[in-house]
């Protein structure tokens, strides 16, 4: 039987072991998940993908945080409101992940380390990650950006997502350029955290030409940015436990957190 990419998006996971509020709209609430036995690895903070729309949420990414709090890492998996929803798009999808960001560590007190969370995400999720890490260093140790919409310029001139960078912020760079500039990775280099995108060579939806050109231009700058390229595996492979590209996702998780060898994460 061929393996449906998707089949991520609705496989069954455990529940939270706590769900929390950080505002007071519905969507402002972050899931935790703990691992058996403290390994002393940091919170991972991870903003799902679904190009900011509100048909997407937290839930998708379940089997990715049961499987890394398996395996010794915290994971708190944030909500936020998204375009189609009051409030969603620019600029409260933003205001709601900032917000989210700062307030995860003081959410969970005890329950989570006290040491700065890797910031992790999945498509338009690494593009929020990306950019909330270049708005905050000082509270980020580092960031995994899998499969990321990297360059916003470039997402809105080949229509990724029927539109979706359009849909988020209003129109595109010559409409709303202050906006672009707020927020597109690409405008906010160097980045000032250790960063490791992941991406799959056949994925349809976000090109790996975008993490590409992300990883040089950051490199140029003087960022810590290493790019993975994973061959023959699609947008969703990089969120999937049971997917090919599973051990580079987590060898690249460990290089962030410092957990792993200096090698780690280098394509």
């Amino acid at each position: 039987m061929t393996h449906d990419p998707r089949a991520v998006l609705t496989r069954p996971a455990s529940a939270p072991d706590r769900t929390v509020r950080y505002g007071d709209h519905p969507e402002h609430v972050v899931d935790l998940r703990l691992p058996a036995q403290d390994l002393g690895r940091p919170l991972v903070v991870f903003i799902h993908g679904g190009f900011w729309r509100a048909e997407y949420d937290r839930t998708h990414v379940g089997p990715l945080a049961v499987d890394l709090a398996r395996r010794g890492w915290p994971v708190a998996t944030i909500e936020f409101r998204r375009v189609g929803q009051d409030g969603g798009g620019w600029p409260g999808t933003f205001d709601d992940v900032a917000a989210a960001v700062a307030a995860v560590p003081e959410l969970f007190g005890d329950d989570v380390p006290a040491a700065a969370p890797v910031l992790a995400g999945h498509s338009a999720g690494g593009q929020l990650a990306l950019w909330a890490a270049a708005r905050s260093p000082g509270r980020t140790r580092g960031v995994l950006a899998l499969a990321p919409v990297a360059d916003l310029h470039t997402a809105y001139a080949q229509r990724l997502g029927d539109g979706a960078v359009a849909a988020l912020l209003g129109g595109g760079p010559a409409e709303v350029p202050d906006r672009y500039a707020a927020v597109d990775p690409m405008a906010l280099l160097p980045l000032r955290v250790p960063s490791v995108l992941v991406h799959g060579v056949d994925d349809d939806r976000v090109p790996v030409a975008l993490s590409t050109s992300f990883a040089a231009a950051a490199t140029a700058a003087g960022g810590l940015v290493r790019l993975v390229t994973v061959p023959g595996v699609e947008h969703f492979g990089v969120i999937d436990p049971e997917s090919a590209a599973w051990p580079a996702v987590l060898g690249a998780l460990a290089y962030v957190d410092g957990s792993g060898p200096a090698s780690a994460g280098r394509r």
